[in-house]
């Protein structure tokens, strides 16, 4: 694919002509050309893009091939086989191939106004070059896992990981151009839990509080710094994911309950996320 800032890759999303690529491929331009293996090539239009996952839909105005079989980047292992598929410096349909060689990485992405971290990202050593951006990351079968979306040093790239947060993602785009997001106002990294307190909760990890921005619902509601999630809404938060996914539109507003351990106690805090705004 082509834009006015420059070559990029992008995946057949549905049999209706969508396409995805990365949110920084298309910046803020609204339209530009796409080309595919046959010879065939005509305009696309954005339908939607959300740099706080570097993820944009487009919507091609020519008949696309059909799209390839999505898979779940949560079943990859590290040394899982990934081939990585774009046009890496302008040289169309080039193919490399290489090996998961890490998990759970994160890396920040920002809006005009907001930031956050993309979670989970995929890092391999498959190469990946300028124009590679926006093309798939597949596994050994075939099914895409990941759209590539950085190069991170000399035989390290980085991907974002197709899943269950992702595929809600896509689909907000594809049908409302935007992504809509609550807000907490916290960061946190995943943490084992001590034996005790593992057998205590029935789960191993959990999410420990590193920030709390001043003003936010996390911080009315008394979360604070060190403070350990244990469960949102009566669910287990092992994961950043396991609390993105909750992190839509129908959480804003609404009563939410989380779990906290701090120090020899279990609390539960009640909040209100609010919309995040871009």
């Amino acid at each position: 694919m082509r834009t006015e800032r420059g070559a990029g890759s992008a995946v057949v999303l549905s049999a209706e002509r969508h396409l995805v690529t990365n949110a920084h491929v298309v910046g803020r331009l609204d339209r530009g050309q796409v080309a595919f293996a046959d010879g065939t090539a005509g305009p696309f239009a954005v339908v939607g893009r959300d740099p706080l996952s570097d993820l944009a839909v487009l919507r091609s105005s020519i008949d696309v091939p059909e799209p390839p079989e999505f898979g779940d980047a949560d079943t990859l292992l590290v040394g899982s086989l990934v081939v990585a598929v774009g046009s890496p410096l302008g040289l169309e349909g080039s193919v490399t191939a290489g090996v998961v060689s890490a998990l759970g990485r994160s890396i920040p992405a920002r809006g005009r106004t907001a930031s956050r971290l993309i979670e989970d990202v995929i890092q391999t050593d498959a190469a990946l070059n300028p124009g590679n951006s926006g093309g798939a990351l597949a596994d050994s079968r075939g099914r895409v896992v990941g759209i590539n979306t950085a190069v991170a040093g000399f035989g390290l790239g980085l991907a974002v990981p197709v899943n269950a947060t992702t595929r809600r993602i896509l689909d907000s785009l594809r049908l409302d151009g935007r992504v809509r997001r609550a807000y907490l106002g916290l960061v946190s990294v995943p943490t084992p839990l001590e034996a005790r307190w593992a057998a205590r909760t029935g789960t191993r990890r959990a999410l420990r509080v590193a920030e709390v921005v001043g003003g936010s619902p996390a911080e009315s509601s008394g979360i604070r710094r060190g403070d350990l999630l244990l469960a949102i809404n009566g669910e287990p938060l092992k994961d950043a994911q396991s609390l993105q996914r909750h992190m839509f539109a129908e959480a804003i507003g609404q009563r939410t309950e989380i779990t906290v351990l701090r120090g020899e106690a279990m609390v539960d805090v009640v909040t209100e996320p609010e919309e995040l705004l871009d």
